[in-house]
């Protein structure tokens, strides 16, 4: 059974793998970091009232931030 929920919507220590990206608004430097459908990522911070998410990239232990506005855009699959 597949557990799919937005981004901005996880706790800090979920591993998840990207479903979708449902905007072309996400900076290309994220897909260059490996930052794509199929990436497993883990939640590392989130900063509050509604400040950015930092996520780490796991194949590549990239650490990249995401507005929540950005983060309510992908579907992730909990793992």
């Amino acid at each position: 059974m597949q557990n799919n929920i937005s981004l901005d919507r996880l706790k800090i220590g979920d591993t998840v793998k990207i479903q979708t990206i449902d905007s072309l608004e996400i900076p290309a430097k994220f897909f260059e970091l490996g930052f794509y459908p199929g990436s497993l990522i883990e939640i590392k911070h989130k900063a509050p009232f509604g400040g950015p998410i930092c996520v780490n990239i796991i194949e590549n232990n990239s650490l990249i931030a995401i507005r929540k506005s950005e983060a309510k855009l992908i579907t992730v699959e909990k793992i």
